[in-house]
């Protein structure tokens, strides 16, 4: 344990749980010690974090007697104002937390629901609220018999992992069984396990779209509204390659869909936090849920809201956690702005990883190696393998998008050949 020596310094005091993704996450650091401390509760030594934190406790953060042990000696000698966290992996046990320091926000059963996506779908169903058809399956012939009753094409996912890990959009009967073996051989350890893992889900055409909201006392706030970007072909067909955000989104002042935000997270019990809440918008106009995340979304996209509008949602989702309404503000400029990253050519332990910022032109703002070497990455479904990013900021996304149809060119990466994933 360390900790800050300064004196003075009234920011209160938050517990962060965990730092992963240093290059796709700097910026939510940067922008609450803006107004809170932070100690860090984290399963390794502090490196990128160090100049946003007051003090640091390694600890396996998905053991939650040793994580509440360690916070519990950091309140002994400092007062913690609330328990922060963004990454999906440690939620439940930061829930947990939290309860335990006798903090209202992020209640557990609330996050658990969440974090379930077959309990997610049991909420909502009860609620009316128009979703894909989907069961949780323990067996290949259960996962064959619900397809065969709803028709192809569906999805397969793991039941209670993000990131689109483990997950497949298969397109006939004839390929179920290797989708269905690689979303429940895609696990991961200290993780809720379930007998009924993998789920089966009615693929509904559209568009995907996910809405950072913030929620105080069962209030909810829409921020930022994002439109996804796929892969198309390959290994990155069903990959999330980028992001859209327009701060003059229709959506975000459509009373109709705040409405629907606020009903959605009643129905799942969840009343204080932030999410990254994701919706289809299928032909005929009706908006179903795909999945509730109690989190900051990834894929940079609160940074994009910041870029392009100022709503600063990291610092929302702070202020909440100490039990302070947010008060996020919205200008009158608002811009477009679009992200797409960068891949490997195929599975590697890097060597070497160069962006060509020399290629950068208006309205290219950001370009930005998100990989380091020695680190070894997978392409999707095995993987999160964003090596990069390049950002572009413009008044329309018609701009945005068409100066970047592809990050690739703007990197270089070069490394060792990784055995097949199994």
């Amino acid at each position: 344990m360390t900790y800050d020596a300064r004196a003075g310094d009234e920011r209160p005091l938050l517990l962060l749980v965990a730092s992963s993704y240093w290059v796709y996450r700097r910026y939510i650091l940067e922008s609450v010690s803006a107004r809170y401390r932070l100690w860090l509760l984290n399963p390794s030594h502090v490196t990128w974090e160090d100049p946003y934190i007051v003090g640091h406790t390694v600890v396996d953060c998905l053991d939650l007697d040793k994580l509440t042990a360690a916070a519990r000696e950091v309140a002994r000698e400092h007062e913690v104002a609330g328990v922060f966290c963004y990454d999906e992996v440690y939620i439940e046990t930061s829930a947990h937390l939290s309860a335990a320091l006798g903090f209202p926000v992020l209640d557990p059963d609330a996050v658990a629901l969440c974090r379930d996506k077959a309990a997610t779908r049991a909420a909502l169903a009860k609620a009316g609220y128009p979703q894909p058809a989907s069961r949780a399956v323990s067996s290949l012939e259960e996962a064959r018999a619900f397809a065969d009753g709803i028709g192809y094409p569906i999805i397969v996912k793991p039941r209670n992992l993000g990131g689109s890990l483990g997950l497949s959009k298969v397109e006939r009967p004839e390929d179920l069984d290797t989708a269905f073996a690689l979303t429940d051989g895609t696990r991961m350890g200290g993780i809720r396990q379930f007998d009924d893992y993998v789920i089966v889900e009615e693929f509904i055409e559209g568009p995907e779209i996910s809405v950072e909201c913030v929620l105080f006392k069962g209030e909810c706030t829409p921020l930022i509204v994002a439109h996804k970007v796929l892969g198309g072909s390959g290994a990155l067909a069903f990959e999330e390659i980028g992001h859209d955000v327009d701060a003059n989104d229709p959506l975000l002042f459509d009373a109709g869909f705040h409405a629907m935000l606020t009903g959605v997270h009643a129905a799942a019990g969840f009343t204080d936090g932030v999410t990254h809440i994701e919706f289809k918008l299928a032909p005929n106009g009706t908006r179903h849920v795909i999945e509730i995340n109690v989190r900051l979304g990834g894929g940079m996209i609160p940074y994009l809201g910041l870029l392009t509008s100022g709503v600063d949602a990291p610092l929302a989702a702070a202020d909440v956690a100490v039990g302070r309404a947010p008060a996020p503000t919205f200008p009158k400029e608002r811009k477009a702005a679009s992200i797409r990253f960068a891949y490997p050519p195929y599975d590697m332990e890097v060597t070497s990883a160069t962006a060509h910022t020399e290629l950068m032109r208006p309205p290219i703002a950001e370009v930005e190696v998100g990989t380091q070497p020695g680190a070894r990455v997978r392409l999707p479904p095995h993987g999160l393998a964003r090596t990069g990013y390049v950002i572009a900021i413009a008044n329309t996304l018609k701009e945005t998008r068409a100066a970047i149809p592809d990050a690739g060119r703007y990197f270089t990466f070069e490394g060792t050949p990784l055995e097949p994933a199994p």
